[in-house]
């Protein structure tokens, strides 16, 4: 072997594999790992690893980064989180195929779906394509920190062929059909991991419509399903909530799905408080797919799914009142000093207790909403409730509230879980992480960005799970490779995930003790100027993308060397 490009010496390594912790060297050349253990070579670049955790990098298998990959060198958050590796394009939203006449149309799908800024996209978006291979080649051409792959979405594959029918929910006929499986094999073939629809009433146009592919029947779905067979390749991932019509039909059109392509297949699930129990039925719907020799699999959360209530966010408590609507245009400082006038506030809290519903009655339910502080608890008791609050202190929860959003100058937030959170613990999100057809996912990295900050969960599942969790804690090793060798292989990325010779030379060096979560913030880091929470985590010593440092104790080193990965690898 000759001299190695970096040697990452002396670490604990968890390879990836699940196997215990050891102690050893690291060597990577030419972007590929070359030797793991004791390593005698020196390298042209060395990390000092002793006493720090080694890992393979992230692979981020749920991500919204088809905008910001077009317009930014750097996948933050994600790649602040040991992130290497980012799949986008999920949940059917994104920007390939497309007509120039349907680009608005887009657009105001990604902005409604993922509260990702309107303004931003128009602006950081130049649309210099229209087929699918068309938009990965734009993506190609930037140079950026960690890998990206992207999915076809069903959006822009469903408008594309069938334009203004798609959005008024028109069933597609045998042309359309015929056309998007075309479409399908021709973007697999040309370098997408897989697919992604929805199905969900939750997600809708920034209008409020509903999302072109609500409806969608199963022989357009099995057309689309065809595509990827015709192509041999690429994996298919889908959001439903199971209701429409009925948990057992939607579970068997998925099914289908996976019959007839041979393909494999993900689906979000998470407890719904309304139904806190259904996802214990898909999860053994799943079960018996696998058994019968199916590819199915569950992407799952490691903590609540839930959004931050706040004045710098795109939602507060007070948002539907009309004594805010009146100031809700003015600067953060302005509307935090008129909120905290006596006049003002009494108006807030007559109004806010007037009968809610739809949103508004989401973002007032108090008995699931919290403190959310700095280091920020995930996993509140159930004596954080804002309601347990107010009775604890005579007042309403509503005040409670108030007095939260409008701590540090109207930055302060309140965390509203609204999945997995029913028992008001993370025991449901343990006994997902643990079960044998499940993948972590659905941190969204790159959308919600006013409400949510997801992207910190390889972070999260480290500290929380690994370490500080009084009880149920999990091994860090399996941890490791449920975030690296899992994730990887379920998208058919089989050249990383694992330290082993011949392997991609992708891995993090951490400081496990130190390894933490700051409270999000709010930057203006968008273009136009548009705002997105962003969240950093201490810890990480180092971030290597192919041989490359790209990140050195939380700061960006300027190498780039993440690419475009078209399609999966062997």
């Amino acid at each position: 072997m000759g001299q190695p490009d970096l040697v990452v010496r002396g670490g604990r390594i968890a390879d990836g594999t699940g196997a215990a912790l050891y102690e050893g060297d690291v060597a990577i050349t030419g972007g590929r790992v070359t030797a793991v253990g004791a390593v005698t070579a020196a390298g042209r670049t060395e990390i000092d690893a002793r006493g720090k955790l080694v890992t393979p990098g992230f692979v981020d298998i749920h991500t919204h980064y088809d905008a910001q990959a077009v317009w930014d060198d750097h996948l933050a958050p994600s790649s602040w989180h040991g992130v290497t590796t980012a799949v986008m394009g999920n949940c059917g939203v994104g920007f390939a195929p497309v007509r120039a006449a349907d680009q608005q149309v887009l657009i105001e799908l990604m902005e409604g779906v993922e509260d990702i800024p309107g303004a931003a996209l128009h602006e950081g978006l130049d649309f210099r394509w229209e087929t699918f291979d068309d938009y990965l080649g734009v993506v190609e051409r930037r140079a950026r920190d960690i890998d990206i792959c992207a999915q076809l979405p069903h959006g822009p594959l469903r408008v594309y062929a069938m334009g203004e029918r798609a959005a008024r929910l028109e069933p597609a006929n045998a042309q359309d059909v015929a056309m998007m499986r075309s479409l399908t094999a021709e973007a697999i073939r040309a370098g997408a991991l897989g697919f992604s629809t929805t199905r969900s009433l939750n997600h809708r146009t920034v209008k409020g419509d509903y999302t072109p592919t609500l409806r969608a029947s199963a022989d357009e779905l099995r057309g689309i399903a065809l595509g990827l067979k015709d192509a041999n390749a690429g994996v298919l991932q889908f959001i439903s909530d199971f209701d429409t019509p009925s948990l057992a039909e939607e579970f068997a059109l998925l099914r289908s799905l996976v019959e007839i392509s041979g393909r494999p297949l993900s689906i979000s699930v998470a407890q719904r408080h309304s139904q806190p129990q259904m996802w214990r039925e898909i999860m053994d719907l799943i079960g018996q797919a696998v058994a019968d020799g199916l590819p199915m699999a569950a992407q799952v959360a490691p903590r609540p799914v839930g959004v931050l209530l706040g004045l710098q966010g795109s939602r507060n408590p007070f948002s539907f009142t009309p004594a805010y609507r009146e100031i809700e245009h003015l600067p953060l400082c302005e509307r935090a000093t008129r909120m905290s006038e006596p006049a003002m506030r009494a108006r807030l809290l007559e109004e806010i207790e007037r009968p809610a519903k739809g949103y508004a009655k989401r973002v007032t339910d108090w008995p699931l909403m919290f403190p959310f502080g700095d280091p920020p608890d995930y996993e509140p008791p159930a004596t954080m409730r804002l309601s347990a609050i107010a009775e604890r202190e005579g007042r309403s929860p509503a005040e409670v509230a108030l007095d939260l959003i409008l701590e540090n100058g109207g930055r302060g937030f309140v965390y509203a879980p609204f999945a997995n959170y029913a028992d008001t613990n993370l025991d449901v999100c343990r006994e997902m992480l643990a079960g044998p057809n499940t993948l972590p996912g659905l941190g969204d990295g790159g959308a919600h960005v006013r409400a949510i900050a997801d992207g910190s969960f390889p972070t999260y599942m480290l500290t929380h799970w690994g370490r500080d969790r009084p009880q149920g804690r999990f091994d860090v090793s399996w941890l490791v490779k449920r975030q690296t060798a899992d994730t990887a292989a379920a998208v058919g990325l089989m050249d990383r995930g694992i330290l082993s010779p011949g392997l991609k030379g992708d891995l993090n060096v951490i400081d496990f003790e130190r390894l933490s979560l700051h409270a999000p913030v709010m930057a203006n880091d968008l273009p136009a100027g548009g705002s997105r929470l962003l969240q950093r985590a201490e810890g990480y010593e180092a971030t290597v993308v192919s041989g490359q440092v790209i990140f050195r104790n939380g700061e960006a080193t300027g190498a780039l060397p993440g690419k475009l990965v078209r399609g999966a690898q062997i």
